[in-house]
C-alpha cells in the first residue's frame, strides 16, 4: 500500500458544477462508444470535456479527501459519531440493506446477448437511464458539499478498473476509500479518466414516472457508457456490490472467474477460496490467524492465480466479540465506518448484540486492518474450494468431500438456510439458494461462471468440500449452533491435508462422501443423523431439503451435462 493522496481543492469559478459533473465521463464515452457520439454532443460542450479532463474541480468538490478530513466533514456535516475503538458509527437511514428489486441493467444492442435478464437482471432502456442520470445530476449541482474518490477495483494491474465515486455522504466516500484499492500518490497524479464512474445521489428519491422505475428507488447500471446511478438509498453497499457487478460481467469475458468468495493462504503458500452466503461465515473462517488474508468477499481467478477485487472488508458485526472474532474486532478502529449499530451514548462503547435498528450491522475497514492481511492482495491457484452453507435444518454433515460434479452442482445450488420468522405459520427453516453463492451479482448466466470454476479446479487439480456450519443435533429451536471451535479444527485438517486421507461413508440421500474422523470433533457430530435423537425424523427432513434442492436445479439442468444432474441428491 503506499502513501495517501493529499487533500485536494481546486477552483474552477468559470464553470458551473453541474455542468462539471455532468461531464465527469464523456471524453472516454465518445472514445469508447462512437455510437454516442451524436447524443452527447447534443447535450455536452466539448470545451467543458476537456477541462474535467485535465482533473480540474469546483472547490465545492473534496477530491480524494484523507480519512481525517473526511472524518471532520462525516461529523460536522453527516450526523456521524466516533465510537470508543476509534471507528466512525453512521446510519444509512430508511434502507439498512440491499435493494437487489430496484436494479436495472441497461438494455443495448453490444451487450443484449451476454445478459442473464430475468429478476436478477431487469431491463432498462436507455432513454430511461439518461433520465435518472439527469435526476441525479441535477441533485448533485444543487449540494452545498460534493465528495469525490478515485480509486481501484483489482488488485492484479492487468485486469484492474478506474473507479470515479461521486457521492454527497463524506461516510460514503470514507467507505469506498476503505473498499477500493488505493492508489499511491503518483498512481493518483496519473489516474487520468476513469472506467467507470459511479453518482451516487442517494439522498433524493427517484422519479417512479420514469418507465422502468418502479419505486422511489433506482440503481441503473451502464456497462456500454461506464457509469452507474443511484437514487433513494443511502446502504453504502450498493456501491461495493455495484463495483462487483461491473466486474462480474467484464472478467468471464476475458476468461476470468470473478467469485463471491473470501480467500486466505497458509504459510506454504497453498490457498483456500471460502464460498457463502451472508450469514454462513466466508468473513469470519478467512480471518485465521495461522493464515494471511488475501480478502473476505471478492475475488477474480486468473491464469496467474488469484487477486482481490478489493481493499478493505465489509464485515457482519452482529454478535461480534473479541474472544470470537478477534481479527475484526480488532480491525474496528480509526478509519474504520460502522453502519447502523448502537452504542451506549455516554461512553460510546458499540452493542453489537443491538439489532434494533437492523441484523444487517457492517463494518468497513481497510484490509491491512487485519494483522496478517496479504498485500498485495494476490495469491497462487486454490488447493481447496470450500462450499460454505448454515444448514439450519440441521441435516447436512459439518464436512463432506465433493467430487467435481458433485461441486459443479453446489456450487451452481447456492444454498444455504435461514431460521424461521415469527410469522403465524411458519414452523420450520427457510430455503435459500443463490446460484454461484451470489446470484444478485451475477451478470452472465451461472453456467458461464460453473464451467469457469470446473475448468479452473480441473486445471490446477484443486479440492472441493461442502463444510456446514448451521445446526447439529436438530433443525433451529431443537438442535444446537455448530461449534466455531469443531469448524475451525476441520478446516485445519483440510488445510493440513489429514482430512484427503480420511476413511470416508457416502451419505445415501446426497451421495457426499463424509469423513468419519477428523481431529478435533467428536465423530457421532460428523454424521448428522447420529446426533437426532428421532433418526426418523432426520430421514424425512433429509428427504424434504433434498426435494427442495432438485426442485430449485430444475431451472438450470438445461446447461448442464448428464454427469453434473446426477451428482445432486437422489429423491424416491
Amino acid at each position: 500500500m503506499g502513501p495517501r493522496s493529499d487533500f485536494l481543492k481546486t477552483n474552477d469559478s468559470t464553470r458551473s458544477r453541474g455542468s462539471q459533473l455532468a461531464t465527469f465521463k464523456a471524453e472516454p464515452t465518445l472514445n469508447q462508444y462512437p455510437s454516442q457520439q451524436a447524443l452527447l454532443m447534443s447535450t455536452v460542450n466539448r470545451s467543458l470535456i476537456e477541462s474535467v479532463a485535465r482533473g480540474h474541480f469546483p472547490e465545492q468538490v473534496l477530491h480524494n479527501a484523507v480519512p481525517a478530513v473526511l472524518y471532520e466533514e462525516a461529523v460536522l456535516h453527516d450526523q456521524a459519531q466516533i465510537v470508543s475503538s476509534g471507528a466512525i458509527a453512521v446510519s444509512s437511514g430508511v434502507k439498512t440493506g440491499r435493494s437487489p428489486k430496484d436494479k436495472r441493467v441497461i438494455r443495448q444492442a453490444s451487450t443484449e446477448k451476454d445478459i442473464w435478464w430475468g429478476d436478477v437482471n431487469i431491463p432498462m432502456e436507455e432513454s430511461s437511464f439518461q433520465l435518472v442520470k439527469k435526476q441525479a445530476i441535477e441533485y448533485l449541482d444543487g449540494c452545498e458539499r460534493l465528495y469525490v474518490l478515485d480509486a481501484f477495483a483489482g488488485w492484479d494491474p492487468n485486469h484492474r478498473l478506474k473507479i470515479r465515486i461521486i457521492c454527497t455522504r463524506a461516510y460514503h466516500a470514507l467507505f469506498m476509500h476503505n473498499m477500493l484499492i488505493r492508489p499511491t500518490a503518483e498512481e493518483l497524479a496519473n489516474f487520468g479518466q476513469p472506467d467507470y464512474v459511479i453518482y451516487n445521489a442517494g439522498q433524493t428519491k427517484a422519479d417512479s414516472s420514469i418507465p422502468g422505475v418502479n419505486t422511489d428507488t433506482c440503481i441503473a447500471l451502464n456497462f456500454a457508457s461506464g457509469e452507474m446511478v443511484i437514487l433513494g438509498t443511502e446502504y453504502a453497499g450498493e456501491m461495493k456490490k455495484g463495483v462487483f457487478t461491473i466486474m462480474n460481467y467484464l472478467m468471464p469475458k476475458k476468461g476470468v472467474l470473478s467469485m463471491h468468495c473470501s480467500c486466505n493462504e497458509g504459510l506454504k503458500g497453498d490457498v483456500s477460496l471460502f464460498f457463502g452466503l451472508s450469514g454462513t461465515g466466508k468473513t469470519t473462517l478467512s480471518a485465521d490467524p495461522n493464515r494471511p488474508l488475501v480478502g473476505d468477499d471478492e475475488h477474480c481467478w486468473t491464469e496467474h492465480g488469484v487477486f482481490n477485487i478489493e481493499g478493505g472488508c465489509y464485515a457482519k458485526c452482529i454478535n461480534l466479540s473479541a474472544e470470537k472474532e478477534p481479527e475484526i474486532f480488532n480491525a474496528i478502529r480509526f478509519g474504520s465506518v460502522l453502519e447502523n449499530t448502537v452504542f451506549n451514548p455516554v461512553t460510546r462503547v458499540v452493542d453489537y448484540d443491538d439489532d434494533s435498528l437492523t441484523q444487517n450491522t457492517r463494518c468497513s475497514y481497510p484490509i491491512d486492518f487485519i494483522q496478517n492481511a496479504k498485500i498485495p492482495s494476490v495469491a497462487g491457484h486454490p488447493k481447496n474450494i470450500i462450499l460454505l452453507t448454515c444448514d439450519a435444518f440441521g441435516v447436512l454433515p459439518p464436512v463432506s468431500r465433493l467430487n467435481p460434479e458433485q461441486a459443479m452442482y453446489h456450487f451452481i445450488s447456492g444454498y444455504t438456510a435461514k431460521v424461521a420468522g415469527t410469522e403465524v405459520g411458519v414452523t420450520e427453516p427457510q430455503t435459500t439458494f443463490s446460484a454461484c453463492f451470489g446470484a444478485a451479482f451475477l451478470v452472465w448466466h451461472p453456467a458461464k461462471y460453473a464451467e469457469l470454476l470446473a475448468e479452473k479446479m480441473q486445471q490446477y487439480n484443486s479440492h472441493a468440500w461442502l463444510v456446514n456450519t448451521g445446526w447439529s443435533g436438530g433443525p433451529a429451536g431443537i438442535g444446537s449452533r455448530m461449534s466455531i471451535a469443531y469448524t475451525r479444527a476441520i478446516l485445519d485438517a483440510i488445510h493440513d491435508g489429514s482430512l484427503m486421507n480420511a476413511a470416508c461413508q457416502v451419505d445415501p440421500i446426497f451421495g457426499f462422501s463424509v469423513p468419519t474422523s477428523c481431529p478435533g470433533v467428536p465423530a457421532n457430530v460428523l454424521y448428522p443423523r447420529n446426533t437426532w435423537a428421532d433418526p426418523q425424523a432426520y430421514d424425512e427432513t433429509a428427504r424434504k431439503l433434498a426435494q427442495q434442492f432438485v426442485r430449485n436445479f430444475s431451472q438450470f439442468s438445461d446447461g448442464c451435462s448428464d454427469a453434473v444432474r446426477s451428482a445432486g441428491p437422489q429423491v424416491n
